[in-house]
Order: structure tokens, then sequence, then C-alpha cells
């Protein structure tokens, strides 16, 4: 009996954050091109399948909870058990390890120096996980070379199909998004405001995006309140924020998830960053080559679509959580870091009439 399954069926594992997941997608890009008519499955954790919204590249996605009851994680485990005959996991991790190893035949993923030996057998190709000099996306590209197929670049943003709120036709607009995940990587709530009335005085709109947490929301309505800026956080899903970002004149935002998103989109993107390495973590401008590495580890820079604005200070990036080495600390190269230095690269841009 001939089998309708295809010859090839991919399973990508991604069992991290929402910008973690964005930059697998020129992984799926890649076997796609390679692999018209193969069949490719994404597993992601509960709640981050939103940022491969509308990707025409996968074919399905399944949403494993962090946390759930020894059944149901047995379920899930049967169900994943030699579905596909490939499983490549960007991530180092035993989880992901695991997951690859029930689900193919041929498993391709990384590991780090401290990974037991038990955990290195689980893949059939394991490469290792370098965390400083190669950029997120060439890196996870690297998965590719065993099998021989060549490497496509291209992160894919989410799309809820291209509309945008009604109030928006026709004007010229900004995405500010101010709030990010962890507190190290934030600018001061001051220098927000005083950008956004900056922004306003050269005739055109700030939009504010944001998640509906309570924190985030918190910020973006004081900023909104003292500026005349349209406040749209908490009420777009995350394709709906691309499709928005889109259309915009240019964005602005921390170092997170939705920096990452904006790139993608091809608009100017501005971003602020401070202990993060942008070698690994810089947004990918969105027509950047494959071959060549777009940033460097000190100074602003820009490149193709994207402008990576960075705090100073002889210790940046220090590749810490702030200067505290906790999530919740301040970074003092962000608080430090004038809106200036912002403006001053939004005034290069040139806008759309």
């Amino acid at each position: 009996m001939t089998s309708d399954l295809p010859e090839k069926r991919f399973l990508i594992l991604c069992t991290l954050r929402i910008g973690d997941v964005l930059l697998t997608t020129p992984l799926i890009r890649s076997l796609r091109k390679a692999y018209p008519d193969s069949r490719i499955g994404v597993l992601v954790l509960k709640g981050m399948a939103n940022v491969l919204e509308g990707n025409p590249d996968i074919d399905e996605i399944i949403e494993s909870p962090h946390r759930t009851t020894l059944w149901n994680r047995l379920k899930e485990w049967h169900g994943l058990w030699r579905r596909y005959t490939h499983a490549l996991s960007p991530v180092s991790s035993d989880r992901a390890r695991f997951h690859a190893f029930l689900a193919a035949p041929i498993r391709l993923g990384f590991i780090n120096a401290h990974t037991s030996s038990f955990s290195r057998r689980l893949l059939t190709h394991a490469l290792l996980f370098d965390d400083e000099t190669l950029h997120t996306v060439p890196h996870n590209l690297r998965l590719l070379e065993p099998l021989g197929i060549p490497p496509d670049c291209t992160v894919v943003p989410p799309t809820a199909g291209g509309s945008i709120p009604v109030q928006l036709n026709g004007k010229k607009y900004a995405v500010v998004h101010p709030y990010p995940k962890f507190t190290y990587k934030s600018w001061p709530l001051e220098h927000w405001v005083q950008l956004v009335q900056e922004i306003e005085k050269k005739s055109m709109l700030v939009v504010l995006t944001g998640s509906h947490v309570p924190d985030e929301r918190t910020v973006v309505r004081e900023i909104a309140r003292r500026t005349t800026a349209l406040d749209l956080s908490g009420t777009l899903s995350l394709a709906e924020t691309a499709d928005l970002i889109k259309k915009a004149q240019f964005f602005v935002g921390p170092d997170t998830g939705i920096t990452h998103l904006a790139a993608a989109t091809g608009i100017p993107t501005l971003t602020l960053f401070g202990p993060t390495n942008p070698v690994k973590w810089g947004p990918w401008p969105a027509t950047q080559d494959c071959a060549q590495q777009p940033w460097r580890r000190q100074g602003s820079q820009h490149r193709g679509n994207v402008w990576i604005i960075q705090g100073s200070g002889s210790c940046v990036p220090c590749h810490q959580e702030g200067c505290d080495r906790h999530a919740h600390s301040k970074s003092l190269c962000l608080e430090t870091l004038p809106v200036n230095a912002v403006l001053d690269v939004i005034q290069t841009l040139a806008l759309a009439p």
C-alpha cells in the first residue's frame, strides 16, 4: 500500500519566547524552498503560536504546555511518535532534544559544553551552540548543513490579512512600542514621553502598542495621557500588530520580540540596546545577506532598514541582566541613553509624504 504522507516531514522545535520563535522562520522558509511538497510542523510553547499566524510555509503548529499533568504529557508524546522524518531544534535544551527523539528518526540540534552524554545521544546530528559570535538567524540555519539544504535568511512576520484599524486609514503614523518584557531592557518613562512629544511636533501621529499585561498597559497609558498618541495596547493580536507596523513610517522599540517583528516587515526600525549582545540578538535587517554578519558588539550602527542605538559604557554589552544582575534591575547604559540619540536618527529618515 502506498502511503499518502509526504516523503519529507519536518518538525521544528522552538520552546522559547516570541522573538526566538520568529527567528526560526528563516529555517522553515529554507526547508519549504528545498522541499515544496514536504509537510512542515512547528512545536512551540503554549501561547507562542501567534507569532506564526499567516505563515505560508507552515502546515501545522503544535502548542506544548509548559506544565501539565503526566497523563496529558504522555498523550502529547504518543502523538509525536515518529510522525516526522526529520526533527530540527535551534534550542539547546533537554526538553527539545527529547521531543525531537520522539518525533523523528533523523534529529538535528544544538548542544552546550554542559549537555549530558545521554541528552547528546538523543540527537543524530549535534552541533555546538554559539552564544557569542554568530547571529541567531545564521546560527539556526547551521542545522541545514548536514542536510545539504541552501539557507534562506528571510524572517517571516505574522499577518492577520493586512488590515489596520479604520481610524488610521490614509494617515501617516509612527509606531512606538515602549515596554520590554524585562526591566533591564527598559528605557525611562520620561524619555519615551519626550520622544513621542518630539515626533508629534513633526505633524505625525504616534501609535503606541503593547500587550494586555497590566504593568505594560499602565506605562503605555501614562505616555498616551501626557501626549496625543493613540494607545492601542492590549487591543491587537500579534499578527494585527505586525500588519499595523508594516504600514507605519517607522518603528521605535526596545530590545524585545516586537522589534524583531518590526525589522522583518521591512520598515525603518530603531531599537535601543544596552546589556544585550547585538552580534547575537540585533534585529535581522529585512534584506540582509545570509553570509554576512550585520552587527558588531559595540557602538550605534545601521544596516539595511535597522538602526541599533546602543547605550554607552566600557561594560557595554555586559551580557548580564542589568547592573544588579537580575531581570528587574535597571541598566545604567539605557538609563543614560539620551532622547536626542533617537531623534537624530529619525531626522535622517526619508519619510513618505
